[in-house]
Formats: C-alpha cells, sequence, structure tokens
C-alpha cells in the first residue's frame, strides 16, 4: 500500500486520500468501527478512538511519521515467524532471562503482553533487536529495561534520563537501537505494564469514591461529611487533591496473562496431576476447604484450571524510619494451583491493592476490599474467552478465595472477631479463660491446657499453673453459617462487624475461612522474650507493673 502521503502536506489531497484509504484499510483489517488505535503524533497508537476522532486527531496533529508499519491496524508484523517460535536458547535459559530478572517475572510469563497480539509482536522484535550490531549480550529491551531500572532506583527525572539515553545513544557504535527520548523508551516499554486504579477514598475510611459516590464532594459522604480534597497549611481545600488514594490492581487481567504463558499454563494444572503417595497433606489440594470445594460444586471441582485463592494483608511504613508511625496496607493474593515451590515466589504472588496511609484502616479494611471482592464475585461466576496457552484452547475462568493469612491483630480486622479483652479468643468466644493481673493490669489467658490430650500429666499440675487442674475439652470451633447468624443477628459480645468476605457465595460454608501467619506470630513472641531476658531498652515486658 502507497504510503507516501504520511509525508505530505496535511492540506494537500494526497494526504486526504491516504488518510481515507488508512481508515478503511484498519476498519476493514480490525472488523471494529468503535474502538481503533489512534496514530496521530500525540497518541502514537496508545489511546483508543471512534473512526471520526482519529480522523481529526490525524489532521489537526499529523501522523506518527515512523510507524511505517501498520500492525496495529491489521498489517502483517514481518517478524511474525520470529513471534512464534521457541523462546528457549541451546543453553536451556530463556533470551528474556535478563528482563525477567529486572521486573521479577517468570520467563515464560513474556508469552502474552496482553489482548493485543500485534503488541506482542512488537516486543518480541526488540527482544530479538541486539543493542548494536554484533551485540550479544544486551537486546534493545532487556538494555532498556536495565537502564529504567536504574531511573526508578535512583529518582532519576524525565530530562535526566532523556539526556542520559542521548549519552549512551554516542558512547556506543552507529546503528545501536537505544532511544533517543523518555518518549520512545515509554512507547517500548508500554506493552509490559498492566493498568491500576487510582481511587480517592474518605480520609476516615467511610468510603471509596466509586461507584455511585464517584462524583460526589463534601455533600456526598453519607456518614462524617468530611472533604474528599486534601486541606492545605492555610486550612483551604486543594481543590483536586485528594486527601487519601488507595491503588487498586485489578487481578483478572494478570489471571489471563499466566494462561497465555505455555510452562505457566501448564503448571497451573500441577495440583490435578501430581499424586500423593504417603497420604501427607503436602499442598492446600489436600485441605478441607478445597475438598469442599470441589464436593459441594462439582462444576466448579472438574475443571482443573479453576484457580485457588488465598489473600494476605499487613502494614508496612514505606518510609524505613522507626520515629514515623505511617502504615501503608498491602493486599496480596497467593495462587494455590502451582506447585508448592512456586506459589509463593514473589513473582507470583499479585498486589491487588496498596491502602496508603499515614493510619492503618483498622476494622474499615472493608471498604478498601470492596472492588477486590467485586472482581472474586465475578471470577467465582466466570470470565469467558480466557486463552490456555498449553492446551491451546479457550475456556472459562473461574476462581475462589479459600482463606486469609495474617497475623493476629489483621486476623481481627478481617475476620470481625474481637482479638483483644476478655473475649479474645475466636475459638473460645464467650468462654475464654481470662485473668486480669492485679499489679500489671494486662489480661493474660491461662486455659490452653485444655487443647491437651485428656491423660496429660500438666492437665493435674497446680503450682507450675494457676493452682487448679484443668479436666476441660476443648470448644468445637463455630462454622461460617453459625457466625453469619450470629453477625446477622446483632451478637456483638465477640464480633466487631460482618466481614465483607461473607458476600462471597461460598465463604460461609468453609471450614477453615482465616489463618494465623505463624512465622510472624513467632518473630514478635521470640523479640519479648528475647528482649525480656537480655533486658533490651524498649523490648522489656518485665516493668515494674509487671
Amino acid at each position: 500500500m502507497d504510503k507516501s502521503w504520511m509525508h505530505s502536506d496535511r492540506r494537500s489531497k494526497a494526504y486526504e486520500f491516504g488518510v481515507e484509504a488508512f481508515l478503511n484499510f484498519a476498519v476493514e483489517n480490525l472488523l471494529t468501527t468503535t474502538h481503533i488505535r489512534c496514530p496521530c503524533v500525540k497518541c502514537v497508537n496508545l489511546k483508543l478512538f471512534g473512526v471520526g476522532i482519529i480522523r481529526d486527531h490525524i489532521y489537526f496533529n499529523g501522523i506518527d511519521q515512523s510507524y511505517n508499519n501498520w500492525t496495529f491496524h491489521g498489517e502483517p508484523w514481518e517478524a511474525t515467524t520470529n513471534a512464534s517460535r521457541n523462546v528457549e536458547e541451546d543453553d536451556g535459559h530463556s533470551r528474556y532471562s535478563f528482563v525477567s530478572e529486572e521486573i521479577d517475572m517468570d520467563d515464560n510469563d513474556f508469552g502474552d503482553f496482553g489482548s493485543d497480539p500485534y503488541e506482542f509482536a512488537n516486543v518480541i522484535g526488540d527482544g530479538d533487536q541486539p543493542v548494536y550490531p554484533g551485540c550479544r549480550k544486551y537486546t534493545k529491551l532487556s538494555a532498556l529495561v536495565k537502564l529504567y531500572n536504574l531511573k526508578a532506583k535512583h529518582g532519576m527525572s524525565d530530562v535526566c534520563f532523556t539526556e542520559l539515553l542521548i549519552l549512551q545513544g554516542d558512547l556506543l557504535p552507529e546503528g545501536n537501537t537505544i532511544p533517543t527520548s523518555m518518549y520512545e523508551a515509554k512507547k517500548t516499554l508500554c506493552a509490559l505494564g498492566l493498568s491500576y486504579e487510582k481511587m480517592h477514598a474518605c480520609p476516615n475510611d467511610c468510603i471509596l469514591y466509586r461507584k455511585e459516590y464517584e462524583d460526589s464532594t463534601k455533600e456526598g459522604v453519607p456518614t462524617c461529611g468530611i472533604s474528599r480534597w486534601k486541606e492545605g497549611k492555610d486550612s483551604i481545600l486543594k481543590e483536586g487533591v485528594p486527601a487519601k488514594v488507595v491503588w487498586y490492581f485489578p487481578p483478572i487481567p494478570r489471571f489471563k496473562r499466566m494462561f497465555q504463558s505455555h510452562e505457566t499454563a501448564k503448571s497451573l494444572t500441577w495440583h490435578a496431576a501430581r499424586k500423593s503417595i504417603d497420604g501427607q497433606k503436602s499442598h492446600p489440594a489436600d485441605s478441607p476447604s478445597w475438598k469442599l470445594l470441589d464436593d459441594k460444586w462439582p462444576e466448579f471441582g472438574n475443571e482443573p484450571r479453576n484457580l485457588r485463592l488465598a489473600l494476605s494483608s499487613d502494614g508496612f511504613n514505606p518510609h524505613s524510619s522507626l520515629s514515623s508511625r505511617y502504615s501503608c496496607w498491602p493486599v496480596i493474593l497467593v495462587t494455590y494451583n502451582l506447585p508448592p515451590w512456586l506459589c509463593m515466589k514473589r513473582k507470583f504472588m499479585m498486589l491487588t491493592l496498596l491502602i496508603s496511609g499515614p493510619k492503618q484502616p483498622g476494622n474499615d479494611i472493608d471498604v478498601y476490599l470492596e472492588p477486590l471482592i467485586d472482581d472474586l464475585k465475578s471470577l467465582w461466576v466466570g470470565i469467558r474467552g480466557v486463552y490456555d496457552a498449553h492446551n491451546g484452547e479457550y475456556f472459562t475462568l473461574r476462581a475462589a478465595l479459600i482463606w486469609t493469612i495474617n497475623d493476629f491483630p489483621t486476623y481481627g480486622n478481617l475476620s470481625g472477631c474481637v482479638v483483644k479483652g476478655y473475649k479474645a479468643c475466636p475459638i473460645c468466644g464467650d468462654d475464654t479463660p481470662s485473668h486480669r493481673l492485679k499489679n500489671g493490669h494486662k489480661i493474660c489467658y491461662i486455659g490452653h491446657r485444655k487443647w491437651l490430650p485428656i491423660n496429660h500429666p500438666y492437665r493435674r499440675q497446680r503450682a507450675a499453673f494457676n493452682g487448679k487442674p484443668e479436666y476441660g475439652i476443648p470448644p468445637e470451633p463455630l462454622t461460617g453459617e453459625e457466625v453469619l447468624h450470629m453477625v446477622k443477628n446483632g451478637d456483638r459480645v465477640c464480633w466487631k462487624k460482618k466481614s465483607i468476605f461473607f458476600d462471597l457465595e461460598y465463604w460461609k460454608y468453609l471450614p477453615v475461612r482465616h489463618a494465623l501467619d505463624v512465622m510472624h506470630i513467632e518473630k514478635n513472641v521470640c523479640d519479648s522474650i528475647i528482649g525480656t531476658l537480655l533486658e533490651i531498652p524498649g523490648k522489656n515486658k518485665d516493668g515494674i507493673a509487671a
């Protein structure tokens, strides 16, 4: 096709005929007249518009003259054969191994970068292209990722990064492929990114400004009435600057991407192919929660590609300062379909929410979990049209959250259970054996011996414990249905709220809904014991009152 019109005057007839020919070509090849990538100088194929808007952009802004191969609009890519061949080299390492280490992805996660196959083809082309003729150590993509990581690590400005790219281009031999500006670098790396949503939140953790509250200001907050905008030092509201922000990273596109990788899609069905020889629990697939989903919903359990997930959250101080009380809360999803040596790897742990501080959300964390719960509901119903690269077919993906993993305080925030005071035991409830120390004024819990075997000698010892023998039996944990019935009927003795997880259809039937992070708890207990024994300032629990 003649593309000389791209370099013609925008007022000429040749340019006019060329624009119409281009739009007709795009519509015929992409079979859509609503969403087409705009190739103008400002949009550079990163934004989607209707045909009319794209026509205006091409006339007003001009077309990107470097866009010689119209791969985003249906023209075959010249190196398609390279995109389909195996990405493994002779030494068993992916040609993208350097890039995967830099951005912490699995080598095979480069199987597809999104819903646009032409975008994938462009990335594959950059991965094949050496950074300069004869270079075997770096490709254009790996060199650019390395440089971009340096920019992020050391806080370079865009201007500084552009000058660094220009200097690199001058230092390398002629014919090198290093971009000459930050703009060109972003065009190359845009396919590696995943979308996220930046949501405004009430500073008092009342609501997220989404759905019906998306355009609300002070009058739209149903409870506290505080403004969504940040207040300056002069007590004047900064219109448009949110007082609190939450970042949401939708998990559904990332699950789709996992199945678009041949090796990862194969690993996601590992649990169905394994054989338990010794009869021991070696994987969450051996747990009662997993088996309950298989038995109660056979249509869910019969598809090994359906995902079982765990959720974890905790607060941390991003400023690395012990004097700061700033608390930022990430919410992470773990996929249990993977083998044990992969499911807890950092590259497979999905950050879904990042709740900014300065104070922790506490029991109001349910407000921030709303978008994630909405996606989990959609995943339970099913997401159609997910491509499985291992089997070469499309299928309907479903997923279920089987439990959460947290420390004890966060356990209380997520479950709604009381975790301090006289009724702090989630299992014992109203019958928690608590005792308040006379001098230390702290509450201690002394009924642990009831979980020992009935003939254990500790049960009969008196002086070593509380001066009494223990003949009690351990209580039975409440089922999810019993807990839901209690919180619905207003039983607030041991429960602070109805957890948002009960909005999931299957949650009340799960035998284990919340699990404790044992290593986290052991670390805190160890710190307290060692701090007391060595009298470490600030860590010593052996005060005068105690």
